[in-house]
């Protein structure tokens, strides 16, 4: 034992490990230790003070953002007027005030928070301005303190605070000398009118109770003119958090949103509004649709449908459809005066010639007359009887293929680019013989309601069709700048003559005793009145045929009033009436027109101009008919040329400026069908030339009046002339 403790005492005095010797070696370990982190930190705050960051984040950013604040400036949104400048819909703030209680809500030595002694103040002045009780008022302050709260909020008496309330809120408190009550302000839309052309405007809504987005209708459509640019300030702020009075570093003002004026007269709005809803209660339909348009501006006066519904209260929508856009349909026998029109000029009409009424025989299927009864009619009569058999045997006479031209011509089958949403294309018929046949009468193809108005604006406007639309003008809130929308020729669909006899042969629906299908129905004192009536069958699902029952059925009217120069064209449509009233479309039609040409005779006629351009967009290989839309949205009128879907060029160039109005053309892939350039002018004609590729000659001056290829024919020759007049 003892021979080991001496083994061990001459190691360690071989190493010289006594412990005044161990001290000095851990004294220098921890001196050099230190000296080694000393210049370990040294070098890492140098890194840190010259780069300015740590862990790849930016002090000066962070700091930046503990003591710099920002704020949007919300944008007013545009509103939107009918075309006398009455508000259809626009925007107004609302406010919720809540009271502050943490402490620690200061600015320098200035206290902002609500103070425990103020609280009976501050209930008193909340019961006075918004009638909140002030005992309840009292325990939600104290209750928040109690519970160590930032804030307390004070219910649904609280929220949607108009500006005067906000204002004699604040005034109150300024002369109680106390502080602890503040706003939140958010936005919202108001819609005076109420149920008021809903599905045209649309609405617009707030999901954070800020930015008000368009949700359909104009609102949605016409989304990014309203909405205007937010702008943003940005000031200083306290290690709290709070905003330093005075200290606006930065702003950005905001660009208000332009407002809108539809085509849209209030007065008529209101009244057919007011004239639908006890036709739709006592029939009982799965809609009720109508329009009011201006026979030789293509305005949309009136437009309404049902069922509809208040922007303001749209909890119980069930349906979000645009009936008018969006729903394509067969149309019946409305569709019999284009075809009337059309075999006037292919030469096969002669108003005395007559057939044997009742059914016909196409290739493998039998054609009927809605009633058996009739016997021999002459051909004005088939129309004001609405004959089958006798529109069959005019497209007979006229050949499938001349036909066929004449609803392309007419527009069936392509959108009118309207601008609003969903806007369905419609259909041509097949090129099967007994479908072009029956489409001839309105069966086996699908239409619109606002293709249906620009066909009978060609029958109502010596055969020049017009497009519908709904926007009168723009104006730029910031700059006052206003595009004014003119009207917009769409082709020329049937002859002057064509379209003025099928006017007169017209008035026979309401004044034939014999043979007119709305004899005695519509009147209008002083006037006379050309009207054509439908009743189209609804085909089934999956080819299944056509529904049956005595209430499947689109049943319409249209009225074009007065006949001998129309100022209107009212067209009306009632789909599965499960009370079906011989009467009930007449209930609308009659007042609606009394009150339309008292209007008319005592308006003063419109001077607006245009005083802005439109910059065009790069369309090149976007969709051809999101394309369209976008320039619809502009205010320019778009031409697709081709069968393609893909845009490969177009006749102005990206940047360019037009006038509002301008024809744009698009071109796609795969063969170009002539168009129809009735009032085109000189320089749209040679954009049209340079963009195909074709020569253009041009004779005379003014507008289009003559093409030496004529509209829907497939092009295949190097040049093409055009006479103006």
């Amino acid at each position: 034992m003892k021979s080991m403790k001496n083994r061990l005492k001459r190691f360690l005095d071989k190493r010289n490990l006594n412990p005044r010797n161990n001290r000095k070696k851990v004294g220098i370990i921890l001196f050099t230790t230190s000296i080694g982190l000393f210049f370990l930190f040294a070098v890492r705050l140098s890194y840190i003070v010259v780069g300015g960051h740590v862990a790849g984040v930016s002090l000066a950013s962070k700091t930046e953002e503990l003591y710099k604040g920002s704020e949007v400036l919300e944008a007013t949104r545009g509103t939107i007027y009918d075309r006398s400048g009455n508000t259809i819909a626009e925007s107004s703030s609302s406010f919720k005030v809540y009271a502050i209680l943490s402490e620690t809500y200061v600015n320098g030595d200035k206290e902002l928070y609500a103070h425990e002694d103020d609280f009976n103040t501050i209930a008193t002045i909340l019961n006075q301005t918004i009638g909140i009780d002030t005992n309840e008022a009292l325990k939600l302050l104290q209750d928040a303190k109690d519970a160590d709260r930032y804030q307390v909020e004070f219910g649904t008496l609280a929220n949607n605070l108009s500006l005067e309330t906000r204002q004699a809120i604040e005034a109150a408190m300024e002369s109680a000398g106390i502080n602890g009550l503040y706003f939140d302000a958010s936005s919202d839309r108001i819609y005076p009118n109420g149920n008021f052309a809903s599905y045209l405007i649309g609405y617009a809504n707030s999901d954070d109770g800020t930015q008000l987005t368009g949700q359909m209708g104009i609102e949605s459509a016409y989304n990014s003119l309203l909405a205007g640019q937010n702008g943003s300030v940005v000031y200083e702020k306290n290690n709290y958090g709070n905003p330093l009075p005075g200290t606006t570093a930065e702003e950005t003002a905001a660009i208000d949103g332009s407002d809108i004026y539809t085509t849209i007269d209030s007065r008529l709005q209101s009244y057919l509004e007011t004239l639908m809803d006890p036709v739709y209660s006592a029939t009982n339909p799965e809609n009720l649709t109508a329009i009011l348009m201006k026979a030789d501006t293509g305005e949309i006066l009136a437009m309404s449908q049902r069922p509809s519904f208040d922007p303001e209260n749209i909890g119980d929508v069930e349906n979000w459809r645009n009936i008018l856009v969006e729903d394509a349909y067969e149309p019946g026998s409305t569709i019999k005066v284009a075809t009337v029109a059309s075999a006037i000029d292919e030469g096969v009409f002669n108003e005395n010639q007559t057939f044997q009424s009742g059914s016909i025989q196409i290739e493998d299927t039998k054609i009927n007359d809605w009633s058996q009864g009739m016997g021999t009619l002459t051909m004005r009569q088939a129309l004001s009887w609405s004959s089958n058999v006798g529109m069959v045997t005019l497209e007979q006479a006229m050949g499938g293929a001349a036909w066929r031209n004449h609803l392309e011509q007419m527009g069936i089958g392509e959108s009118t680019y309207s601008g609003l949403n969903g806007e369905n294309d419609g259909s041509m018929p097949s090129e099967n013989i007994v479908d072009t046949a029956m489409s001839a009468y309105g069966q086996a193809l699908t239409v619109t309601n606002l293709q249906m108005m620009k066909i009978f604006s060609g029958i109502a406007n010596d055969g020049q069709m017009l497009e519908p639309h709904f926007i009168s003008k723009v104006v730029n809130s910031d700059t006052g700048d206003t595009t004014v929308i003119e009207p917009t020729v769409a082709g020329q669909a049937f002859s002057a003559n064509a379209a003025n006899s099928v006017l007169n042969y017209m008035q026979d629906t309401v004044t034939s005793q014999n043979y007119g299908t709305a004899y005695g129905l519509y009147s209008l004192d002083g006037y006379n009145i050309s009207a054509k009536t439908g009743t189209a069958q609804i085909a089934g699902t999956g080819g299944s045929g056509y529904l049956t029952g005595s209430s499947n059925y689109i049943y319409s009217v249209v009225l074009m009033y007065p006949s001998e120069d129309p100022e209107y064209v009212l067209y009306l449509t009632q789909q599965q009436p499960q009370n079906y009233d011989r009467t009930a479309f007449s209930q609308i039609a009659n007042p609606l027109m009394k009150r339309s040409m008292d209007i008319l005779n005592t308006e003063m006629a419109s001077t607006d101009t245009s005083n802005t351009t439109v910059t065009i967009d790069d369309y090149q290989d976007q969709v051809a008919t999101d394309a369209a839309v976008s320039l619809s949205r502009a205010f320019v009128t778009p031409i697709v040329l081709g069968t393609g879907d893909t845009v490969t060029g177009q006749s102005v160039a990206a940047g360019e400026t037009v006038d509002p109005n301008t024809r744009v053309m698009l071109l796609t892939d795969g063969n170009i069908a002539m168009p129809d350039t009735t009032d085109w002018t000189a320089a749209e004609l040679e954009a049209f030339g340079s963009l195909i590729g074709v020569d253009v000659t041009i004779n005379g001056e003014g507008r289009c009046v003559e093409q030496s290829v004529a509209s829907n024919e497939i092009i295949n020759t190097d040049s093409i002339s055009f006479t103006l007049g």
